[in-house]
């Protein structure tokens, strides 16, 4: 084997590693977020609701059927212009 083979099997194996390292902290990092309705940011939205069907799409600030994640027990003590956040959506 050339030096060159040696190097590109360590450079893969060490992108694999991190590659599953990352795969696996994402359910762990989903697990400790929820959707808070009611304080993204126009086209900061997560995910698909209310008049749009695409993250970041959301035409207006605040929108209540619009989404952000944010960290878990935060999103009912989060002040906007509008309200608080809320779980659920369209009850600002």
């Amino acid at each position: 084997m050339n030096r060159r083979t040696v190097n590109l099997a360590v450079l893969g194996s060490i992108a694999g590693a991190l590659g599953a390292a990352t795969l696996a902290a994402a359910p762990a990092a989903a697990a400790e977020q929820e959707k808070c309705f009611g304080v993204a940011l126009k086209g900061q939205n997560d995910c698909a609701a209310g008049n749009h069907a695409c993250k970041g799409h959301s035409a207006v600030d605040y929108d209540p059927a619009s989404f952000k994640l944010v960290p878990k027990g935060t999103c009912t003590t989060m002040k906007t212009p509008k309200g608080m956040g809320t779980l659920e959506p369209g009850k600002m």
